[in-house]
């Protein structure tokens, strides 16, 4: 079942996240992950977290920043494989006419998801920190306010 994320259930969260992108990114120090722990911790709270929980237990989430940004998709490695991504993208994809995301181009597990996903890519660059190159992609019609 996916529901809004519950402050008291951080740490999970923080975990899942930080064991998904180590063994997400081997191209990728595992000392990039750590090093930024702290902040994503500070910043997770603020986002739109949508988890997938099934028995008490967090099984996934993703996060939706700045009102259409996804900063990420993390499924608990023994949990992989069972559909909870999508489940967790479809959720995003009904609330949000437009999302953008950047993956790191390395990651082609996760781009063939987002492209599965009706996802486009739309510019790429070398990311500052790791000095790998990313994509960025879009899903959907972004509605510009006049």
């Amino acid at each position: 079942m996916i529901k809004k994320f519950d402050i008291s259930k951080l740490d999970d969260v923080m975990a899942i996240w930080l064991e998904t992108n180590i063994n997400a990114h081997s191209f990728i120090p595992e000392e990039y992950w750590i090093k930024n722990y702290d902040m994503v911790k500070q910043m997770l709270p603020s986002a739109d977290i949508y988890v997938y929980e099934e028995n008490n237990i967090i099984k996934g989430f993703i996060g939706i920043v700045e009102q259409n940004y996804i900063a990420g998709i993390f499924v608990k490695k023994e949990y992989q494989k069972e559909g909870i991504g999508q489940k967790l993208i479809d959720h995003c994809k009904s609330r949000y006419p437009y999302l953008l995301l950047d993956v790191f181009t390395k990651n082609k597990r996760a781009i063939n998801f987002y492209d599965k996903n009706d996802f486009i890519v739309v510019d790429e660059r070398i990311h500052e920190e790791t000095k790998e190159m990313e994509y960025t992609m879009s899903f959907g019609e972004k509605k510009y306010n006049m």
